[in-house]
């Protein structure tokens, strides 16, 4: 407080543990800033005067902050400037299209009842919430030894992961293209992400071990459902080879299944019932309910979701108690599980619509068929393309997220499909056909 006394230099760097300049130094910036005060025989006390003539040390926040590393790619921000057009058609958004979304009811609710509620909210989140997600997408695992941590989204629990799992220099793999390469946080944190080639069943297991053997691998982050960017879906085969590689190098998975209720059929087993102890999964409605309600959850074990929740703790970060009621009010009906295979049914009989409009295109453009999520990825046959080429998409009003956003390629997009019906589907394929013309003649 203003006034009090600081332990002496040597007392700092014994309880700091710490070299005694260093402390030094410390002291003689934070007194040309304003915040102490020396005198010779009275020692070091904090400042008496107005705290707000401090001066911040901020010059290594502009330093960090203007790194070409957190900037955004030029290609997004022209996406953007250019977006509100009204010829444009965005099919570069990762959110389901709104006319998809399922109209859940959501019951009246005075304050006094969410004040009642909220006496059930835990440090890992609401406890109805844990218990209807574990019925709903559990069922095949044990809960013993594991827990959940209620999330604002995905992308909220990769960042909780990398705070507690993750140092300066740790490296993660995954899949190259992957989700992972277009977020800023790895950048910002100094965490290295190597990427390795999938074929149409997954991973390359072999690259993955030389990988792990050459580099030293703290986490494998997979996408095995309806991946982004590609939409591919990794096979049960595939599953269950990239486990044994983990197991037998002690390699904790990072499972990312936020499209799990996207699927047009049957899905297969996730790599969490495979290996409970062995996977961290990340699940959302974020998908369903669009990105204006974030709402998901980390499943792991025990004492890795006790980390977890003092992270949050020290940084009072907690989770908003609102989603969570909208959430758990939704997952709650009798109607959700028939609400969401119509969705299912929409997805599939407008990805198929999809599917039929680029057959008109297969002589330039390589796609392969998916089982659900939200993308469809397109590969250019023809000579490769550069980042100049995809110009054109902006000036014809044909918004996508063009591979170099995702890997080191920048030949192929993606395209988020569900935003296409009747209509849209005829200006895609007009727009689609004059792109293509014009990188064919090189114009």
């Amino acid at each position: 407080m203003p006034g009090q006394r600081l332990p002496a230099e040597r007392k700092l760097a014994e309880a700091l543990q710490i070299n005694r300049s260093t402390v030094v130094h410390a002291l003689e910036e934070l007194m040309s800033l304003g915040w102490i005060e020396r005198r010779q025989g009275s020692g070091t006390h904090v400042a008496q005067g107005q705290w707000g003539n401090r001066q911040p040390a901020i010059y290594q926040w502009r330093t960090l902050f203007s790194s070409p590393l957190l900037k955004e790619d030029p290609y997004i921000t022209q996406l953007k400037n250019q977006n509100d057009a009204k010829n444009g058609l965005d099919l570069y958004t990762g959110d389901l299209s709104s006319d998809l979304i399922p109209d859940f009811e959501f019951p009246a609710m005075t304050w006094d009842k969410i004040m009642h509620e909220e006496k059930q909210l835990t440090p890992t989140g609401y406890k109805p919430l844990k218990k209807l997600i574990f019925q709903h997408f559990f069922q095949d695992i044990p809960q013993k030894g594991q827990d959940i941590l209620i999330t604002a989204g995905s992308t909220q629990g990769i960042f909780w992961l990398i705070q507690v799992l993750l140092k300066p220099g740790d490296t993660i793999a995954t899949e190259d293209p992957s989700f992972l390469f277009s977020l800023p946080l790895f950048a910002a944190r100094g965490i290295h992400l190597k990427g390795i080639k999938q074929d149409q069943a997954g991973i390359d297991c072999q690259a993955l071990e030389e990988l792990i053997q050459k580099k030293k691998i703290k986490l494998l982050y997979l996408n095995p459902n309806y991946q982004n960017p590609t939409g591919k879906t990794m096979s049960l085969k595939r599953r269950k080879e990239i486990i044994r590689v983990c197991q037998k190098h002690h390699l904790p998975i990072i499972e990312d299944d936020v499209f799990s209720e996207l699927g047009f059929g049957q899905s297969l087993p996730s790599l969490k019932s495979l290996a409970p102890d062995q996977v961290i999964y990340l699940g959302s409605l974020s998908k369903i309910f669009s990105s204006s309600i974030k709402v998901g959850w980390l499943v792991a074990p025990n004492p890795l979701i006790k980390s977890l929740v003092s992270a949050k703790k020290i940084t009072e970060n907690e989770t908003d108690l609102l989603p969570q009621l909208l959430a758990t009010a939704a997952l709650s009906q009798q109607t959700y599980k028939k609400q969401q295979q119509q969705l299912a049914k929409k997805l599939q009989d407008r990805s198929q619509a999809f599917a039929q409009t680029l057959q008109a295109f297969k002589e330039d453009w390589q796609f392969s068929p998916i089982d659900g999520g939200l993308y469809y990825w397109l590969t250019w046959r023809q000579k490769k393309l550069t980042r100049n080429d995809w110009q054109v998409f902006l000036q014809e009003g044909l918004f996508i997220a063009p591979s170099f956003l995702f890997s080191n390629d920048t030949s192929s997009m993606r395209i988020n499909y569900t935003p296409v019906d009747k209509k849209k589907r005829m200006i895609f394929s007009q727009k689609l056909a004059s792109i293509t013309e014009k990188l064919k003649n090189g114009r």
